[in-house]
């Protein structure tokens, strides 16, 4: 029952919001890829447009839409079975499934044109195979290390999650062939897909944003007084330019990297080493910075951050035109033709609107999960250990590696839910053998 409601829910947002909400400049470089399909020189790698690619036939960004919803039911329904599998109950179970499969932010991420749903479902996935057994087998080992390296070609950050599964295999002694599986499954793909991106850029890497992304985390902590940056390097330092976010730094016209020739990302290299070099000089202060990002996902009214983005979690009702860009016509013209600004649509968008959803239920519930996860792995329940390290990662290493954003929070939630149930149950201890059906 609980799965029908949310598989109502989510045709309404199908019928109350039209076509798909798409961002520039995320969705259209997403689309122009899936067209034209080649590694991308910026952020974004190319696994999502490659799902794109195969729904490209239809020529509609609503079956993506549609498909993402599907995709979301499908993330509640593994978490479901795997808890099921250590013999949670089903009522326990399914409380595990409710902030994905009814949180309007989950909803409206399912509905845009994004790579984080794809994301979710393929860690979730990873996580599912691998705990369906005490011990992993070596088949399960395999299909969660291609598992994540999809993850990673999804979204570059999901990559050192390869190493959360290895040392997960070594402390349940899974045995030499089902390491030497998981390291295969994974890096193969990796590798090469940094062949093909090293054939069209030039450069044997996932993507060519990593050092741009680095500078712009130390923009708001880098004292070059205390960095002495060689004089190659030193025109990266801050120049007074100051914006609300790091992440900001990236996009904002007067930050030093912009001034410089050529595309930013052209500077791709010469960016990370600088801000390799100010973490190293100031390691406490990028701590610091880090720390007090990461807080903002535990606040009990979501903080805009940066400022201009929306951190409502409710359904809003209007209309949100495009902006006039060459490659969305262009997009417009070889993937969908009836690519359009988002709009609601009544009645059902004013029922969506007055739908409910507790504020409490993200920020400090989060925490509340986080720390059921954490008690739980002090207790030896040693199956909650991989996705409440899974979870942290998710939640530390884009802030880390960017910023934060209320997006990039979003996967941390099935998998902390996921952590703290089996933390809970007192069959998933040290010793637990999970059910046979």
């Amino acid at each position: 029952m609980v799965l029908v409601g949310a598989g109502a829910l989510r045709g309404l947002v199908m019928l109350g919001y039209r076509p798909a909400q798409l961002y520039w400049y995320d969705s259209f470089t997403y689309l122009d890829t899936a067209v034209h399909l080649r590694p991308s020189g910026q952020f974004h790698p190319a696994g999502y447009p490659l799902l794109l690619r195969a729904l490209w036939p239809f020529h509609s960004v609503e079956v993506i839409a549609g498909v993402q919803h599907a995709m979301g039911l499908g993330i509640a329904l593994m978490v479901y079975v795997t808890l099921r599998r250590w013999s949670l109950p089903g009522w326990g179970a399914t409380l595990a499934t409710l902030p994905v499969l009814f949180d309007p932010a989950f909803l409206r991420l399912e509905h845009a044109v994004l790579s984080d749903t794809q994301l979710i479902f393929l860690v979730v996935a990873a996580l599912t195979v691998l705990l369906w057994r005490r011990v992993p087998t070596v088949q399960a080992a395999a299909c969660a290390g291609l598992l994540v390296a999809f993850a990673g070609l999804t979204r570059t950050a999901a990559v050192p999650l390869l190493g959360l599964l290895l040392l997960y295999l070594l402390v349940r002694r899974a045995g030499w062939r089902s390491v030497v599986a998981l390291v295969l499954a994974g890096v193969v793909p990796l590798g090469a897909y940094a062949g093909w991106y090293a054939a069209n850029h030039g450069r044997f890497a996932l993507s060519g944003s990593d050092g741009v992304a680095l500078w712009a985390r130390t923009m708001t902590f880098a004292d070059c007084a205390v960095i002495r940056p060689p004089a190659r390097e030193a025109v990266l330092c801050p120049n007074g330019t100051v914006v609300d976010a790091a992440s900001e730094y990236v996009w904002a016209p007067g930050a030093s990297l912009n001034r410089l020739p050529g595309d930013r990302f052209s500077h791709n290299d010469l960016a990370r080493s600088f801000a390799l070099r100010a973490i190293a000089a100031q390691p406490f202060d990028y701590l610091r910075d880090v720390a007090r990002d990461t807080s903002l996902a535990f606040t009990w009214t979501p903080v805009a951050h940066p400022k201009r983005v929306n951190a409502a979690l409710t359904f809003p009702r209007g209309s949100w035109p495009l902006p006039a860009f060459p490659l969305i016509d262009k997009v417009r013209q070889e993937y969908d033709p009836g690519i359009r600004g988002l709009s609601s649509v009544e009645p059902y968008a004013g029922v969506l609107a007055a739908y409910p959803y507790p504020v409490f239920l993200h920020g400090p519930l989060l925490g509340v999960v986080l720390l059921l996860g954490g008690l739980g792995v002090l207790r030896r329940r040693r199956t909650a250990l991989l996705p409440w390290a899974v979870a942290l990662f998710l939640l530390v290493g884009p802030v880390a590696a960017l910023d934060f954003d209320h997006r990039y929070v979003l996967p941390v939630f099935p998998v902390a839910c996921l952590a703290a149930a089996l933390a809970l149950s007192p069959r998933a201890g040290a010793s637990a053998v999970p059910r046979s059906r």
